[in-house]
């Protein structure tokens, strides 16, 4: 990854930066009758989605994708997303229990991003502008995703281009930075480059924070017999211990003076001399480091060596907290409820307490998320999870509902359907403007006027 202002750009292996476009997506986040069932995505690029009940998949037309969910609380053709210049709309289609964004009734709802849409007891998550790779695909199951462990499993587009980019680096000897909020998944990241890079030694963390000056470098480079007070036997240290595997420093940012230098030595000579020894041990060690710090920021404020961050940092990774990624809820909650309930398939989610746990903000992270998870599992006797299960923060966290209508040159519903009934005209006859004038009773520069209005493009849905 090359780091630019705190982004992380994935590298092609020319080393040229990868190309992205800002797209809307749509994610199948949860059932909350069977919240077992995976997650998927669907990108938006046709003018309609369609919502219903049916056989769980989609259909592509060249205007319209189709997106069916088992889901008996859905009706057959349950709502629709329709494009509007660069809004997207979203509308019941007359359903049988009703169209909820964030827990409002949807009759149209200019769409916002993160906003939650709720049709039966299926829950989508609209994302108005993720940056995505050029080679992401528009349609993926979970079913379909690499196995990366459950934390780093992920939906997103824009997580899953930046996780496939590292896993081209696991194999090199680069040393990689990985920054990120506590409870965010560094470690089990790190774990996972040294099971991709092939490296037969063993992984080892080493928790920097807890390394006093007048200890670290004992601990890192170990000791012989007697060299001090309380060394009764030879240590070879974590360095030598990860010899020919991978060495994390975790929360590298808070690791003091001296083990700063120590450490730097070892980086550049690739050896370490054991206190008391007075002959140095050459190592092979691949060197991973791990902060929720802005190590830039302390170089340049003298609290942390700029020649060891420039050793260290030859790659920095970026893991966004959970705010960011909201599309992988789902996912996560899955592997909890897999891991922490003796009786998976019973589990499910009321409707408050679906709405509480996609509205929060999660700032603790995947590791608040799996605690409060396992606590509601331990609290429900049948299942059931609901609100009372729940911490008081997750739900007293949910902002105040707002409703938002739809605003621009379609407001009165005519325009809606007649909108609507061009998009299906403009597919069925390939773009014949011709061919719908006489349908639809009118010239052909009504249709025209028309096009040009509701901002439709007949080149487009021409065969």
């Amino acid at each position: 990854m090359r780091s630019t202002d705190g982004a992380t750009l994935p590298l092609l292996e020319s080393g040229a930066v990868e190309q992205h476009e800002a797209c809307s997506w749509l994610f199948l986040l949860l059932q909350r009758d069977r919240p077992l069932e995976p997650s998927a995505r669907y990108r938006l690029g046709r003018e309609v989605i369609a919502l219903g009940r049916g056989t769980r998949g989609c259909v592509e037309h060249k205007a319209r994708l189709e997106i069916t969910v088992d889901d008996p609380w859905m009706s057959t053709a349950h709502a629709q997303i329709v494009r509007e210049g660069k809004c997207w709309l979203l509308s019941d289609a007359g359903s049988r229990n009703g169209t909820l964004c964030n827990g409002v009734a949807a009759t149209r709802t200019v769409l916002e991003d993160g906003d939650v849409i709720e049709v039966g007891r299926t829950f989508f998550l609209f994302r108005a502008a993720l940056e995505t790779p050029r080679d992401q695909r528009d349609l993926v199951d979970e079913s379909e995703l690499p196995q990366l462990g459950d934390v780093l499993r992920t939906i997103s587009p824009t997580f899953a281009g930046a996780l496939a980019s590292l896993a081209r680096l696991a194999r090199s000897q680069i040393s990689i930075v990985i920054v990120g909020e506590s409870g965010t998944g560094k470690e089990v990241l790190s774990r996972t480059i040294h099971e991709l890079s092939g490296r037969s030694g063993p992984f080892l963390a080493v928790n920097c924070a807890a390394l006093p000056d007048s200890i670290v470098q004992s601990e890192l480079f170990g000791h012989k017999k007697g060299a001090f007070s309380g060394a009764l036997e030879d240590s070879p240290g974590l360095v030598r211990s990860a010899d020919r595997g991978t060495l994390l420093l975790d929360e590298l940012g808070d690791l003091g003076a001296a083990g700063q230098g120590a450490l730097l030595r070892v980086l550049q000579e690739g050896e370490v001399l054991p206190i008391g020894g007075n002959r140095p041990v050459d190592v092979d060690v691949r060197v991973l480091s791990a902060t929720h710090r802005d190590l830039a920021s302390l170089a340049k404020a003298g609290s942390f060596r700029s020649d060891l961050l420039a050793r260290l940092s030859g790659f920095v990774f970026r893991v966004p907290p959970l705010r960011e990624r909201r599309e992988d809820l789902g996912i996560l909650i899955r592997a909890l409820i897999r891991v922490h309930g003796s009786g998976a398939s019973a589990i499910s989610f009321g409707q408050d307490a679906t709405r509480a746990i996609l509205a929060y903000d999660w700032p603790l992270n995947v590791r608040e998320l799996e605690k409060c998870i396992t606590a509601a599992i331990a609290q429900s006797p049948d299942g059931s999870i609901q609100t009372s299960h729940l911490p008081e923060q997750v739900c007293a966290h949910r902002p105040p509902a707002v409703v938002r209508k739809a605003a621009g040159p379609m407001g009165p519903e005519r325009d809606v359907q007649r909108r609507e009934r061009l998009v299906r005209l403009l597919e069925e006859t390939g773009g014949n403007i011709s061919e719908i004038a006489r349908v639809m009773g009118t010239a052909r520069a009504q249709i025209h006027r028309w096009l040009r209005k509701y901002e439709l493009d007949p080149a487009t849905f021409r065969r």
